[in-house]
């Protein structure tokens, strides 16, 4: 196998670092040699945060460089497009429709950018766009982002169903299980 670069970016305290385990765990149980980065940025501060997943028959380095990116799965909108130049030609953008204002936007400084997705089509990528948050609050909770991104991420990866649920068990803690699981399959049936 050709090796798949993932990147899940987002904004600190989204839940990133969850879904790159989760992700992690899922690759290895289907084989593949895993590396997975550790997270990059202000987590604490709500600042940018980026975590690469790289897998495949064999993995030297975690790290992606500018147009590798296979996937990109953000949690807020503008992060995608922050992170845009590392996707490669045909990669696909997994992004929340969520939007959190960055400091230059909180202070008046700037203006939040409009019309992300479209301008991101208009680049050449493939944007799978939906509202993760309001799926998150359906299955009980807004924390759950980052599983509703990983079910909707699940319609690009081979991976059996069954596998999907195991990482699932083995890295949500077990008072947070059912939740997560409905989360997951509310992104991956949107």
């Amino acid at each position: 196998m050709d090796t798949k670069n993932i990147m899940i970016v987002g904004v600190g305290g989204q839940g990133s670092l969850l879904a790159s385990k989760l992700l992690g765990h899922l690759l290895l149980a289907q084989g593949y040699d895993v590396k997975v980065s550790e997270v990059h940025g202000m987590s604490q501060r709500g600042g940018s945060v980026v975590t690469y997943v790289r897998c495949g028959d064999r993995v030297s380095s975690p790290i992606i460089d500018k147009g590798e990116a296979d996937f990109i799965v953000s949690f807020e909108l503008l992060e995608a497009a922050r992170w845009l130049e590392y996707l490669k030609p045909g990669g696909q953008i997994v992004t929340s429709t969520q939007q959190i204002d960055p400091m230059p936007v909180v202070t008046g400084a700037a203006q939040y950018p409009e019309n992300l997705v479209e301008k991101m089509k208009e680049a050449g990528a493939k944007v799978d766009a939906l509202d993760c948050l309001a799926l998150a609050k359906q299955a009980g909770s807004s924390k759950a982002v980052n599983l509703v991104l990983m079910g909707r991420l699940s319609h690009y990866f081979g991976a059996p169903e069954q596998a999907w649920q195991e990482a699932i068990e083995a890295q949500v803690p077990p008072k947070f299980l059912e939740l997560n699981k409905k989360a997951f399959e509310l992104g991956k049936n949107a």
